[in-house]
């Protein structure tokens, strides 16, 4: 079968196309015949070494998500058949014709969806229902701050944080602040010219966040904390800003009894994954479904053209997720 494939780590050139083996089948897997990946910033690091020979999945392909119809299943998979057409999170492989999935990864596509806006789901929605419901448990009335909203898990932040009754501050770009709102933002703050500390300030009328998301890191993490009420929680996603090692003002994080949490998919236990695909689709596979939702999808690239789709992605900009097809 066809894959993206890379022999040293580096740009985005350094992909290539290749013939690689098929999958082999395990008793809870499917075989899926891939027809749209999603592209995520995880996998630009992967590429990059920034996570060295160290394997977090099953399989060394890029590709965390897919769409496609199931090939062929386990012995002991009851759930799915020949020909169901699903969405799944998977251990590496998304990048390819036919990629291996742990059948409680994945789950059946809504009627209405395609395979393009179905590649875009699964890592954006189960991450974003993990973020806010489960870890930061937003609640009605309950206010957060949504950092890189414009961005595919970003997008989907804003939309799970509306669906559970929340009020959404976000930063973005100065040329996506209309698309944010789109969402159901109700304030959006130029992140290069804004001050969101001061915006969140008036957001609450001084009472401080509930809650915040960021994907930045570095030189935000102050100003996130500082922009918490007493009690409230920071959700550490990313660190697309860099700055792993920035301090913390542990005063204020004392004082206010601040809570701070890290999480990340990739790195996350098998059974952990499960779980939180488990959460997701008992609550917002529904919201999918009815349409309620939304997989916000920026730039269509096909597998060929992987490396203008990384390069996509690293320029930045766009409103959404980035998708390969796999023709």
């Amino acid at each position: 079968m066809k894959a993206a494939v890379f022999q040293d780590f580096g740009r985005a050139d350094v992909l290539r196309l290749a013939e690689v083996p098929a999958p082999e089948i395990r008793p809870t897997d499917l075989l899926v015949r891939v027809r749209a990946a999603g592209v995520n910033r995880a996998d630009l690091l992967q590429r990059q070494g920034v996570y060295g020979t160290e394997s977090y999945g099953d399989s060394p392909l890029l590709g965390l998500e897919l769409a496609g119809e199931v090939l062929e299943v386990g012995e002991a998979v009851t759930e799915f058949r020949r020909g169901d057409r699903v969405m799944a999170i998977t251990g590496g492989g998304a990048y390819a014709e036919v990629a291996r999935v742990d059948q409680a990864l994945a789950v059946r596509m809504p009627d209405h969806l395609g395979f393009i806006e179905a590649a875009a789901v699964m890592e954006s929605f189960v991450t974003a229902y993990e973020v806010v419901g489960h870890l930061a448990g937003l609640g009605t009335g309950q206010t957060m701050l949504v950092h890189a909203a414009a961005g595919g898990v970003g997008s989907a932040m804003v939309q799970v944080a509306r669906a559970l009754g929340g009020r959404v501050l976000a930063t973005a770009g100065a040329g996506r602040l209309g698309d944010v709102l789109s969402l159901g933002a109700e304030a959006v703050v130029d992140y290069r010219s804004g001050d969101f500390a001061a915006e969140a300030r008036r957001f609450t009328a001084g009472q401080g966040l509930d809650a915040v998301v960021d994907f930045i890191g570095g030189s935000t993490l102050a100003a996130n904390l500082r922009s918490l009420r007493p009690g409230g929680i920071l959700v550490q996603v990313g660190l697309m800003g860099g700055g792993g090692d920035a301090s913390i003002p542990l005063g204020l994080l004392l004082h206010n009894h601040l809570r701070l949490v890290g999480t990340v998919m990739k790195s996350r236990r098998p059974d952990e994954k499960r779980a939180m695909v488990q959460r997701f689709a008992d609550r917002m596979l529904p919201l999918v479904a009815s349409g309620t939702l939304r997989a916000v999808v920026s730039q269509v690239f096909p597998l060929a053209h992987v490396v203008q789709a990384h390069e996509a992605m690293e320029r930045g900009g766009g409103f959404g997720k980035i998708v390969l097809t796999v023709p």
